[in-house]
């Protein structure tokens, strides 16, 4: 597998122009140039590929598709570029670096990865087609010009989160499909012993989905976050063990449940119920005996 460091050997590569900046790289794709290959290949910074009428020669029955693909650092790209030279489009590449002094500005699509593609209707190709000529014009400016540029970055970005909500509506059958096995997954996670508490990127590993996108589109269905999905689930599990296992004390419910230090899990407990463990459980027994 080939790792790929900087823009510039990736797109000398794979048959891309040469970047203007070690930072941030945009640019229109012209098929006919773009190595075709099978070969995995792993880059270590950001890219948004958009792409036009892109239909994969592994699948001639398929129809062609409008749709913007995301790859992140240590994500392998596979299999290739394995796509009739017949598409149009467009890219952008980030660096870490320019993520990292600049987070604020952008949302987590950039860590979905290219299996999670936000396919797009005709009109919202025709929108980020766009927004992406004016970011252009800008990238092959001057250099003063790189807030601007960034700006339209963060334009793109937010167009893409309006469109992915979009998809996440459009076809409710398939995300709740995810949300009902990510709530599986967090029961049978208790079905066995645990030693440490369950985590987003646990659940998304199970599903073979990233933990931003598994968490966005289980904010979207449930309004809460999977993570405060998860803790509702561990404090749901708590109360059972202190109501129906009395001979248990809490330190021995805190390592049931994955806790590594006990008062940890009694403040976590207290914060969320209201009441230390041993208080829940002293009125839960209180309330039996009236």
């Amino acid at each position: 597998m080939k790792t790929f460091k900087d823009f510039a050997s990736y797109n000398e590569y794979i048959g891309l122009s040469a970047p203007l900046d070690n930072d941030i790289d945009v640019g229109y794709y012209d098929p006919p140039k773009i190595k075709l290959g099978v070969v995995p290949v792993m880059v270590d910074f950001y890219r948004v590929s958009i792409k036009i009428n892109y239909k994969l020669k592994s699948a001639p029955q398929s129809e062609p598709k409008t749709a913007i693909f995301f790859n992140s650092p240590e994500l392998v790209i596979a299999p290739g570029w394995d796509a009739e030279p017949n598409y149009t489009g467009m890219y952008l590449q980030l660096s870490k670096k320019v993520i990292e002094e600049n987070r604020f500005l952008f949302k987590t699509y950039l860590d979905y990865g290219q299996h999670e593609a936000l396919e797009l209707k005709d009109e919202e190709a025709v929108e980020i087609s766009a927004v992406f000529k004016l970011m252009l014009n800008y990238y092959e400016s001057e250099k003063n010009h790189f807030g601007v540029l960034l700006s339209y970055v963060n334009v793109m970005l937010s167009l893409v989160e309006a469109f992915y909500k979009r998809q996440f509506s459009t076809d409710p059958k398939e995300y709740n499909r995810i949300v009902t096995d990510f709530q599986q997954n967090l029961i049978d996670y208790y079905n066995k012993p645990v030693k440490q508490l369950p985590n987003v990127q646990y659940f998304a590993d199970k599903l073979g989905l990233t933990p931003n996108y598994l968490g966005d589109i289980i904010k979207h269905f449930t309004q809460r976050s999977a993570i405060e999905n998860i803790h509702e689930f561990v404090i749901k599990k708590a109360k059972e063990l202190l109501e129906q296992n009395l001979e248990m004390n809490t330190t021995d419910v805190a390592y049931e449940l994955g806790f590594e230090y006990p008062n940890y899990f009694s403040k976590f407990f207290k914060k969320a119920v209201g009441s230390t463990p041993k208080e829940y459980r002293l009125q839960f027994v209180k309330n039996l005996q009236h």
